[in-house]
């Protein structure tokens, strides 16, 4: 069968690669794909990254199966229009995508279901955001609403990097790259959590959960855990930290409650 990659990011090569060595796999396309992609002789670099186009081109091409790695396209509905018109997609769809796409959706969600989340708040006014900093107090955490490919956040040691990081979101979030909803810049300002981080990775087809493999990345750009965030330095996996108990507890408290919420 033939099989489409859809991405251009180092985890899009990596999906490739190993789709590609499937005996069931008799070609592999990656959109757009990238420098590695397009040196791998099994592979196939596709010049589309449009949702509408692509979907086209996999329906001349008669791809049987299409796998999603990044967010933007996601967000913008590609799981929603391969199905519409018959192709077989692995993603979610753009409704349940808004978990990654948009972290004031997230929060309101996790709020609404009752599963464990930093105390927030989320603004479109600069004065209002500028207000809150003062009144809660460094350290603490600047998220930009929308998609901004990991670098949408802030940790701010001191409140003057959290005025910052509000004037850039909300003055000129066009420079970040960042994707926001409903038309408008956003930011959602967060209680800063002192802890040990790592990625809780499940596969889930509405009802049904199965856990994979847990990781943890590193995205500040420089050594020491210095440098702005990136959209990830490296990685590794297992995650140490994610302890059998720790394991159960996220499964019963936020995984769970999370499928649950979705299903309604």
């Amino acid at each position: 069968m033939k099989v489409l990659v859809i991405g251009g990011g180092g985890r899009e090569h990596a999906l490739a690669w190993k789709l590609a060595q499937s005996k069931k796999v008799q070609a592999v396309y990656v959109a757009p794909g990238n420098g590695g992609t397009a040196q791998d002789a099994r592979l196939e670099n596709v010049a589309i990254t449009d949702v509408v186009p692509l979907r086209e081109w996999a329906q001349a091409q008669k791809i049987a199966l299409t796998v999603v790695g990044p967010e933007a396209p996601l967000a913008a509905g590609v799981v929603d229009e391969f199905r519409a018109h018959g192709l077989r997609v692995f993603g979610p769809t753009q409704a349940a995508a808004q978990l990654e796409s948009s972290k004031a959706f997230s929060k309101a969600f996790m709020e609404r279901h009752g599963i464990p989340t930093a105390a927030y708040r989320t603004f479109t006014d600069r004065a209002e955001a500028h207000a809150y900093v003062d009144e809660q107090g460094a350290p603490i955490v600047v998220k930009a609403d929308g998609l901004a490919a990991g670098k949408g956040v802030v940790v701010a040691m001191t409140a003057q990097e959290a005025h910052e990081a509000i004037d850039f979101m909300l003055l000129d979030h066009n420079k970040l790259g960042v994707s926001h909803n409903e038309g408008g810049a956003r930011v959602v300002i967060e209680e800063f959590l002192q802890g040990e981080e790592a990625s809780f990775i499940v596969l889930c087809d509405g009802r049904n959960v199965t856990a994979l493999a847990t990781s943890q990345d590193h995205k500040r750009l420089q050594d020491g855990d210095l440098g702005p965030n990136t959209g990830g330095m490296g990685a590794y996996s297992p995650a140490p930290v994610v302890t059998p108990a720790v394991h159960a507890r996220a499964m019963r408290e936020i995984i769970m409650p999370t499928v649950r919420g979705m299903e309604k």
